[in-house]
């Protein structure tokens, strides 16, 4: 098992041809883009009731604008894994054609979408036909109720038929993104295991990150990793021999179930605050409004819709692109007592 990553030193002090590297030596290969800032659930622990101020139209970037920037990052900056995100990108009506013109460019990059189900039953084959590869469903409980009281609406069950048509379309592995929160949900740990297990899905716990709209985040009742691997002491995990390279999840092998492509079953934590795996992160991150954020937790951005608009190059761009990943730092800060929560929420930067 892995905690905090490989320390950070630093390694290479400029650009690097056709690479988004930074100072420490880090390369992102992992393009996260934000299609939207908007949601049609209003979960608690990331915006308030009435929404937000959602950014008008003619700040969020085209269709063509999106592809483009994503074929800059794939065919001139070694970008070779996309994911797209929102808010929710499920309610982007370019969706479907967004990830086609992806599939399309060489080298093709691995298409992901992280989503919160609502609406998958509907488009789960469109988007396999485009070429998606997978996706991530967000779930955090199995109770209706509970569920409508969480994200103030009654969807559950939207959901569920969203998962169930994922797996039918062969977007595998179907992943579930659950955050536990302290006397809301984190007494279903076990049960949410035994769901994705008995429907081959897979699971990845998610500590509660200090990226809510309200700015009500609080360390002293976050649910983490210690605590969700504590409550699933009955399923005897043991440690994943496969390495974990870049990817944010420690996984874990579930002894005696199998995953759907005959494999053993995983389960992940995503230890953000406790088990940082910064000196390891290969992500870059594009807003629905074409910025370009070097960390989740960046408290400052690079824009390159203006660039775009303006008529500029492909070169130009990916240039700038490139000056945006340098000052990457060496990581978020969370334990640091200056650590200045980012101004937008996560539906705003995007997972």
């Amino acid at each position: 098992m892995r905690g905090g990553g490989r320390g950070v030193g630093v390694r290479d002090g400029g650009i690097q041809p056709g690479k988004l590297a930074d100072r420490f030596g880090r390369v992102a290969t992992d393009l996260r883009v934000s299609l939207t800032d908007r949601c049609n659930l209003r979960c608690t622990y990331c915006m308030p009731e009435e929404g937000l101020a959602w950014l008008p139209k003619e700040q969020q970037l085209s269709d063509d604008e999106v592809s483009r920037l994503v074929r800059i990052a794939v065919e001139r900056l070694g970008v070779t894994e996309v994911r797209f995100t929102g808010g929710e990108p499920l309610i982007r009506r370019g969706l479907v054609e967004i990830v086609r013109a992806a599939a399309a460019l060489e080298p093709r990059p691995r298409l992901s979408v992280t989503t919160n189900g609502i609406g998958l039953e509907r488009t789960a084959e469109a988007l396999r036909d485009a070429g998606l590869d997978r996706v991530n469903v967000s779930l955090d409980t199995l109770d209706p109720v509970r569920f409508e009281a969480l994200t103030r609406r009654n969807r559950h069950a939207d959901v569920l038929a969203g998962l169930s048509a994922a797996a039918r379309a062969g977007l595998t592995p179907v992943k579930i993104n659950t955050v536990l929160m302290q006397d809301v949900n984190d007494d279903e740990a076990p049960a949410l295991l035994r769901f994705a297990l008995d429907h081959g899905y897979e699971l990845r716990f998610i500590e509660q990150m200090p990226l809510d709209a309200q700015h009500q985040w609080d360390r002293h009742t976050m649910v983490t990793a210690e605590h969700i691997l504590a409550a699933l002491a009955e399923f005897d995990l043991r440690p994943d021999e496969v390495s974990r390279g870049t990817a944010p999840a420690e996984t874990w092998i579930v002894p005696g179930y199998k995953a759907l492509d005959g494999g053993p079953a995983r389960v992940g934590v995503i230890a953000s605050v406790t088990r940082p795996f910064c000196g390891d992160c290969d992500r870059t991150r594009l807003t629905a409004d074409g910025q370009i954020r070097n960390c989740l937790f960046a408290t400052d951005e690079s824009d390159l819709r203006a660039l775009l608009r303006s008529g500029a190059p492909d070169e130009a761009i990916a240039t700038s692109w490139q000056n945006a990943m340098l000052p990457k730092r060496p990581g978020h800060g969370i334990d640091n007592p200056a650590f200045l929560q980012p101004s937008r929420p996560m539906s705003a930067i995007g997972g």
